[in-house]
This record gives C-alpha cells, sequence and structure tokens, in this order.
C-alpha cells in the first residue's frame, strides 16, 4: 500500500540549520552512533539493521552529491568529505563487530519500503526538498509463490510412506485459489507512520506497566477438558476459556514449570486444530508425545526422527525437533494442518538462519490453507527477548501480528483505534496493550503459586538415537540375555516343579539379579554391568540435560544442575561455556574454601546463571536457595539422595515453588531407575507414618532394577 509523506514538509531541525551547505551529514553522525551503541550492547535488531542499511547508502549518495557540486569550493568540499569519511569509518567497524553487517553495506541494500521510508524521512528532516514520486513510498509486494522447501534443503527432503496415502483420503485439501488473492485493506490514519520502532520502545520503556497478559476468563464452574485422574490447575483453565472463545494465536510466555505443554495440548482439542506440528527442542520431543498421550488419550502422536521412515500419517499430532525441519517441509505443507506449536520460539530469533525461515514459511502455508484462514498458533517460551526487545520480531512473525516492516491488519487496527500516533506520548502505553491483547499471555511462579504444589518433580523423557544411544541399547539386551540364560540354566538343573509355561519364580529372579549385582560390585564401572550401563547412560544424556539447563537458565535465572559422574559435569560445564552461560562448580574435591566461593558467587553474583553440582558432593551441606529450578541430569541410587539433592534449593527461606526435572533416557534401564526410587519416596513416607514394609520392599534400587529387566526380558 502506498504510504505518502505529510504535505507540510517538517520544519528544520538546529543541526540543519547549522550546516547548511550538507544538512543530512549532522543526522547521519547521530543516527551512527545510535546504531554503534547497540552493536556494542550485541542488540542490533531488525529496525537498527535497517538504519544501518539507510546510513550507508545515504553516505554514498552524499558523497557523490558533494563531489559533483561545483559551486562548492576546495576547502568546504575537503572537510564535508572528511566528515563523511568519518561516519563511513563508523559503520566499518561496526560491521567489524557484527560481520553479518557486511552484506548491508551493498549499494542496492536499502530498497526496502521500510528502508525507503527512512530515508525519505530523514531527508525531510534536513530539509532536503524531494521529487513527489520521492514522498510516496509503494509497499506492494508481487504476488510470488515461494517453494516451501528451500534449495538449500531440496536434496535432503523426505517423504514417509504413509503420507501419499493420507493426503488422498482427506477431500478437502484441495488448494484454494482464492487464498492467494491479496485482500485490500482500506487507508488507515497511521499508514504513514513507520511503526515498528515505536512498538519496539512501547516494549522495551514498559511503557505502561502492568503485566503483559491479555484480559483472560474466569475459571468455569467445572472442569470440561482433564481426563480422568487429571486436574488442570487454575491458570491454566483460564489460558483455554480464551481458546474456547475463539482465539487462536499466543504467545505463551509462562515461566517454565507452569504447564505450558499440557496448556497447549488442550487448547488443540478444543480447537479442534488437527492435524497439529509440534516444533520442539530435541530435548523435549519425548515429552510432547508423553503429555499428548496423557491430556488426551484418544488422539495419536508421531514423533517424526530422522528420515521419518516410522511416521504414522494419520497422526493427530506431529512432533519434530528444529534440527530435522527442513527435511519434512514439503510434505507437511501438504497434509492440511490445522495447527502449529513452536516450543521454545526464541530459537527462531534469528531470522536469517534456515531453522528460523523454515519455521516461518511453514506457518505462512499454515495460515494460507486453513479455512478462514485462522489456524491455532502457539508460541511457547519462558525467554520471549534475548538479547533486545526487537526478539519479538521472529515470534511476532510466526503469529501474523507484524511482517518484519509494519503491522499486520489486525494489529494496525488496533493501533489505528487509540486514536494516537507515535508523536503523542500516550501512544506507548496504547501500543503496549493493543500487541499484549493480540494474545500475549505471561504468568510466573509466584504469580500462580496458589496453584503449584510447593515441590514438583517433572520428567523429562529423552531419545538417545545416535550412534552412542545405540550401543547403550545393545549392551541392555546384552545384559538382559546374560540374565536370561542364568535363569533357565538353574531351571533346567532345578528340574520341574509344576511352573506354567508363562509363570516366573521369583524365587530365580532375585537368586539370578542378587548373583549379578554382586559380580558388578566387585568389577564396579568395567565391564559390561548395570554399574557402567548407568554411567554410560549418563554421558549420553549430558548434552541434551545441559542444553535443556541452558534454556531454563535463560528463562529463569539461576539453575542447580546435578550430576553423578565427573566426566557428565565436565561436558555439561563445557556446554554452557559455549552458550555463554557463567557457571560455578561444585564437587568433591573442592577444599572447604574453594566450595564456599562457589556457593556464594552463585547466591550472590547476579551474572552467575549455573551450579552444577556433583550429587554426592553438593547433596547436604549446600545452600542454593536462590534457585527454583534443579536439573538432574543423572539419577541417584537412592531416593534419599535424590531428596536430599533437590532441599539445596527447597528449604527455609525460598519463597517460589520449587520444581526438579528429571532427565530421563527413555526406553532404557534409566526408566526403571526413575520408577524404582518414586516407589521408595513412597515408601519412605509410609514408613514415617508408621506403616510396616515387607524385606522385598527395602531392597536396593540396582537390585530392582536388574529384576525388573530379567521379569521383562522372560516376558512376565
Amino acid at each position: 500500500m502506498p504510504t505518502t509523506a505529510p504535505a507540510r514538509q517538517r520544519k528544520k531541525s538546529s543541526s540543519a540549520r547549522r550546516d547548511d551547505e550538507a544538512p543530512i551529514i549532522p543526522i547521519l553522525a547521530r543516527k551512527v552512533r545510535e546504531v554503534e551503541a547497540k552493536a556494542q550492547k550485541n542488540k542490533l535488531g531488525p529496525t537498527n539493521r535497517i538504519k544501518f542499511q539507510v546510513i550507508a547508502f545515504l553516505v554514498r549518495e552524499e558523497r557523490a552529491r558533494v563531489k559533483a557540486d561545483e559551486a562548492l569550493g576546495a576547502t568546504p568540499r575537503a572537510e564535508l568529505l572528511k566528515r563523511l569519511d568519518g561516519v563511513a569509518t563508523i559503520l566499518a567497524k561496526t560491521a567489524a563487530r557484527d560481520t553479518s553487517l557486511i552484506q548491508l553495506l551493498e549499494v542496492d541494500q536499502a530498497t526496502s519500503p521500510v528502508a525507503r521510508r527512512m530515508r525519505r524521512d530523514w531527508l525531510l528532516d534536513a530539509g532536503v526538498e524531494l521529487a513527489p514520486e520521492e514522498l510516496v513510498i509503494d509497499d506492494a509486494k508481487p504476488a510470488v509463490a515461494e517453494p516451501i522447501v528451500p534449495a538449500v534443503a531440496a536434496e535432503r527432503a523426505v517423504r514417509p510412506p504413509q503420507v501419499d496415502a493420507r493426503i488422498e483420503s482427506n477431500p478437502f485439501l484441495a488448494p484454494d485459489p482464492t487464498r492467494c488473492v491479496p485482500v485490500a485493506h482500506p487507508r488507515r490514519r497511521l499508514d504513514s507512520w513507520e511503526l515498528m520502532g515505536p512498538l519496539y520502545k512501547a516494549f522495551a520503556q514498559g511503557a505502561g506497566g502492568g503485566a503483559a497478559t491479555m484480559p483472560l476468563p474466569e475459571v468455569p464452574e467445572f472442569d470440561r477438558l482433564s481426563p480422568r485422574g487429571l486436574e488442570i490447575m487454575r491458570h491454566q483453565s483460564r489460558f483455554i476459556e480464551a481458546v474456547r472463545d475463539g482465539h487462536r494465536r499466543f504467545l505463551l510466555a509462562d515461566e517454565p514449570g507452569l504447564g505450558k505443554t499440557a496448556q497447549s495440548v488442550l487448547a488443540a482439542s478444543v480447537a479442534d486444530a488437527y492435524p497439529l506440528l509440534v516444533v520442539v527442542p530435541n530435548v523435549v520431543k519425548m515429552n510432547w508425545a508423553r503429555e499428548v498421550e496423557r491430556w488426551t488419550p484418544q488422539r495419536r502422536a508421531s514423533v517424526i526422527m530422522g528420515d521419518g521412515k516410522d511416521v504414522d500419517a494419520f497422526a493427530d499430532v506431529f512432533i519434530v525437533n528444529y534440527e530435522i525441519l527442513d527435511r519434512h517441509l514439503g510434505w507437511l505443507a501438504e497434509v492440511g494442518l490445522r495447527g502449529m506449536v513452536v516450543d521454545e520460539a526464541h530459537f527462531i530469533k534469528n531470522l536469517s538462519s534456515q531453522r528460523s525461515q523454515n519455521v516461518l514459511a511453514l506457518a505462512q502455508r499454515v495460515r494460507e490453507t486453513t479455512p478462514n484462514g485462522d489456524p491455532l498458533l502457539l508460541a511457547l517460551t519462558g525467554t520471549p527477548l534475548i538479547n533486545d526487545v526487537e526478539d519479538f520480531d521472529a515470534i511476532w512473525r510466526f503469529l501474523g501480528w507484524a511482517d518484519g516492516t509494519k503491522p499486520g491488519p489486525e494489529l494496525m487496527e488496533r493501533l489505528d483505534a487509540t486514536g494516537y500516533t507515535p508523536a503523542d506520548k500516550a501512544f506507548y502505553p496504547a501500543a503496549r496493550q493493543s500487541v499484549i491483547d493480540m494474545g500475549i499471555v505471561r504468568r510466573r511462579k509466584k504469580d500462580v503459586a496458589r496453584d503449584l504444589p510447593d515441590k514438583l518433580i517433572a520428567d523429562m523423557p529423552v531419545q538417545l538415537d545416535d550412534e552412542f544411544g545405540r550401543s547403550i541399547a545393545q549392551a541392555e539386551r546384552e545384559l538382559a540375555k546374560r540374565l536370561v540364560t542364568r535363569y533357565r540354566r538353574i531351571i533346567e538343573a532345578r528340574g520341574d516343579r509344576g511352573l506354567g509355561a508363562h509363570e516366573i519364580d521369583e524365587d530365580i529372579v532375585h537368586l539370578v539379579a542378587s548373583g549379578e549385582l554382586e559380580e558388578s560390585r566387585a568389577v564396579g564401572a568395567e565391564g559390561d554391568n548395570v554399574f557402567s550401563m548407568v554411567r554410560r547412560i549418563g554421558q549420553g544424556k549430558a548434552q541434551l540435560a545441559a542444553d535443556y539447563a541452558a534454556q531454563l537458565q535463560r528463562s529463569v535465572g539461576k539453575v542447580v544442575f546435578f550430576a553423578k559422574h565427573i566426566d557428565v559435569m565436565d561436558q555439561a560445564e563445557r556446554q554452557f561455556r559455549e552458550a555463554g552461560i557463567t557457571a560455578v562448580s561444585i564437587r568433591g574435591e573442592q577444599s572447604a574454601a574453594a566450595r564456599q566461593k562457589a556457593i556464594d558467587a552463585f547466591n550472590e553474583d547476579p551474572h552467575v546463571g549455573i551450579a552444577v553440582c556433583s550429587l554426592t558432593a553438593a547433596g547436604v551441606g549446600v545452600n542454593l536457595q536462590e534457585a527454583s529450578n534443579v536439573v538432574l541430569a543423572e539419577l541417584s541410587w537412592t531416593a534419599a539422595e535424590q531428596t536430599q539433592a533437590i532441599d539445596r534449593v527447597h528449604r527455609i527461606g525460598q519463597d517460589e515453588p520449587v520444581t526438579a526435572w528429571r532427565i530421563i533416557a527413555a526406553q532404557t534401564i534409566d526408566q526403571r531407575i526413575a520408577d524404582l526410587i518414586d516407589r521408595k519416596e513412597g515408601l519412605a513416607a509410609r514408613a514415617l507414618d508408621g506403616d510396616q514394609t515387607t524385606d522385598e520392599e527395602i531392597e536396593s534400587v540396582q537390585l530392582g532394577a536388574l529384576k525388573s529387566l530379567l521379569r521383562d526380558a522372560l516376558g512376565g
């Protein structure tokens, strides 16, 4: 849509009056300093990148004008060129700091509508007379259908076998050519204004104050959603009611531990947004599948792995991690998605990354192909802003609230209804609220503390599907085979004592598992036994656990990371350093003074984000209550040890509910150990309440895990 500058040209600024020979130079000098300051703070968002482009464009334009101006004397010309060189030098230094800016120095870079508007406004501020055609900026873009699969990913693209069958079975997936016809919108009062910068400024200044949460409906009298045995919490119910009322696009920015996954799963059910695509970090892929089954047991989820050969194309929910999304873009764009969830949505903040472009292209396709153009779109992140308020840009694009250069039609209508322009001080709180009302929901733990238990243990199942993970699975199969061989040898030696064909002799199960455990203790972590297997599982989980801890840290601040083995702690600390997160280490070999120094740094230094702790060395006598989130990268052998670790933060003085995130390797002995620890915790509570227990109930976790493995191998 064309935008025209106000008919009355703006009054010359004081800087322009002081420099009539080149009134644009003082403006360029001021603007380049603004960009330089942002670059020094690593806060160069989209608006400042465009500003960088326009400065470079105008420096070249002004240099050519000065050189061609025959009315200028040699001395004034040299002075003006020197000043332009000063601006260019700052541009070069800024580009050296952020090399992604170098490509923006090219001659044809400042040609977007927003860049041309910025150039026009600066020249008008300088009092430059512009031709009529330069006053009108045309935003219209040619309607070119771009392929959903980028060229760089075309060779890697895959197509699961069942996809064509699903598409052919659905008569409602025929393309609708009317969806491609652009809708004409009436001219609005704010069409001639540059609005993205003021919108970011409204959030950067916290204009208007107050929590960034749209008005939500009250909790209904009856819970109409939860499956039997489950109950959603009050804050979750209010969000779901907003979906029931027809709202379809949200930035759900609740803090971790407040159940964003469950809210999203139930929102899809209420909106009937199936098929639903969920794009997630690899570490939470299995957890999403579990939550779909838990909260909507009538729906089928399919986790997309690698080449997708095992994908259930008739599933209701597809779950894919960012790293392999490019391989599946083609068929996902064809199956008629009616909803899309982007978990940890700050992962797409870098608009130049292929990951971000994949997500945004697919979201655009979902909006175009959903009936009425109103799919369920959810951006989930406890940390929508990492470096700068302009990190909102990619999320707003995903939700269709803006396109990076201007607000979308719905947001523009809300802004227009305020009656203000960016020249009015009242515009900023009104603009901030307009965006919030589009669908921002942000709750903190302390805001909804009455909904939460004071301590929650949340399991995060992960899939060890690399070569190392496959070797662990093979080792577990070999261990089970060895146990079965010993069991059957004893059965054969003893002779038949009336056991049925599928009966298991628990006495022999106990005998075989006890013998294996004694042998394992004798050799420790050497050889192929339960201890070495658990250590290898810890090594396999280390990267995923560290990734999750880093995500938590960016969302909620301080996090305590527990591991049993030194090599797991070492790997985690390396990853935190590479991620730019300052961590302290609390280990057994430290002196008392070194340990206390690390504890004090974690509790008192705001720049220290994570404490990496040994389960045995830091499990007792340590106060880390500055955090309310704990990551258990490896499981303990005892319930008491796990409890002691969590109680480093769950103690007197803690004013927030505590969440412990257990990273569990799915479909391995790790899951058995977690289940046994939970049973032991229940046992401890019963014992303290005076209940009697049997000898079987007080066996070690190692013995219980071996017995469980043997029973499963025997088919029991």
